[in-house]
């Protein structure tokens, strides 16, 4: 017995001292923390070190060259990992690159400088991607106004637009909010900002600013946006020169025929969509599907859609995951109408039975932009003042994975899309 026990130990020696990848499994059996793989994936590109991305290999698993610092890092974090050989290394590899395999290896080459765009102080709700940010690990700086319009928007490869109205309605919470104090000091803040930055009223300094967001994406930037920061994105450019706001928001009236005014072809995603008058209600226009939802909770997932790998690397990336269904969540703006999508516009995740869409991606200039409908992957119907979402209580969340998805996009080497 005993030589049998040293006989195994010899060889697991000799195995491990052999290995020469790591392997990231991705899957919903092999990997015990999802979201802190990708953290560790970006610390690995921190080191200067290249990683592939295995679409559709294992749930889009991570080859990684095996140090032992590695190995350290991912035992600290909890993050699930195989030694490979040389020789099994090259036959996952040849299996990936068989054309009658949907799957691909990817380079990623370096880790992205991570901006989010947010407001200063402590807002009255969280937001996922500083979350899953954080819960993961990976770094990032937050930029607001200012920055965005002193150009500081360049020294970033990825942007993330945090839950904002940049139609400057305050978010459309002037019923419900309008006397609490979160609501008047953020209305006052709002109101300086734009006055300092030699703005008359806040729509016009939000204009500005997602006129600049528009350029730096335009320019070669990634742009991630998730639930009222979609569409009040898209509505902002689409409203230029027009005033939209009702006098509780900018002191005079809006243009009685603003509607008619619109200008579909300055937005990134959306066209022909009505835009919502009434200051009472909680809606921008008839992009979102909140209000015409008519599933319940228990039921409410969107399917991925499934891309070839090789020749659609980009949704294929974005779109990686253990599962090709995720849980539905709410948020001020929670899907997309498909009647207000442009043509040239990719839908990525959709929930067929309520025919809305949920996952989009698009290209404007030499870069990209992901918009992702709803507030947060892991509380169904996120309310102003409800508590954060601890993530450590959902590691192998499928709607956070997405979001990670998107930030690790920038560091691919690209290839040219075929579709």
């Amino acid at each position: 017995m005993k030589k049998m026990l040293l006989l195994f130990s010899f060889l697991s020696l000799c195995f491990s001292a052999k290995a020469s990848y790591l392997l990231i499994p991705m899957d919903d059996v092999g990997q015990k923390d999802h979201l802190k793989a990708y953290g560790v994936t970006y610390w690995v590109l921190e080191q200067q070190i290249k990683v592939k991305w295995l679409l559709n290999y294992k749930g889009g698993s991570f080859l990684i060259p095996d140090l032992e610092e590695i190995r350290r890092e991912c035992q600290i974090r909890g993050v699930s990992f195989e030694l490979l050989s040389d020789a099994k290394t090259q036959s996952i590899l040849d299996f990936i690159d068989s054309p009658s395999q949907n799957m691909d290896a990817v380079v990623l080459e370096k880790a992205p400088k991570i901006a989010v765009y947010t407001p200063e102080g402590q807002a009255p709700w969280d937001d996922a991607v500083t979350m899953v940010l954080t819960y993961a690990e990976i770094p990032y700086k937050t930029v607001y106004d200012t920055e965005v319009l002193q150009d500081e928007l360049l020294l970033y490869d990825w942007l993330h637009l945090h839950h904002e109205d940049f139609t400057g309605q305050y978010g459309k919470f002037y019923r419900a909010y309008r006397a609490t104090p979160w609501y008047i000091e953020e209305k006052n803040q709002a109101e300086a900002l734009a006055t300092k930055l030699g703005f008359n009223k806040v729509s016009q300094a939000k204009l500005a600013v997602a006129k600049k967001i528009r350029d730096y994406v335009v320019g070669g930037g990634f742009m991630f946006a998730m639930c009222s920061a979609t569409d009040s994105f898209d509505i902002a450019l689409s409203a230029e020169g027009i005033d939209i706001c009702e006098p509780m928001f900018d002191g005079d009236p809006s243009d009685p025929a603003y509607q008619s005014k619109i200008n579909y072809s300055n937005t990134f995603a959306f066209t022909d969509f009505i835009l919502e008058r009434s200051p009472m209600v909680y809606e921008f226009s008839s992009i979102d599907m909140t209000s015409k939802r008519k599933i319940k909770k228990e039921v409410d997932y969107f399917s991925l859609m499934n891309f070839s790998a090789k020749w659609d690397p980009i949704p294929s990336m974005l779109c990686q995951n253990h599962t090709a269904l995720v849980k539905g969540f709410m948020g001020q703006t929670t899907s997309f109408d498909p009647n207000t999508i442009k043509p040239n516009i990719l839908v990525m995740g959709k929930n067929k039975v309520n025919n809305e869409a949920r996952y989009i991606h698009g290209i404007k200039g030499k870069g990209f932009f992901t918009f992702y409908g709803g507030h947060d992957p892991e509380d169904y119907q996120h309310k102003v003042g409800d508590p954060k979402t601890e993530l450590s209580l959902h590691p192998n969340s499928p709607g956070y994975r997405l979001i990670l998805n998107n930030i690790l996009f920038p560091a691919a080497k690209k290839k040219k899309q075929k579709t």
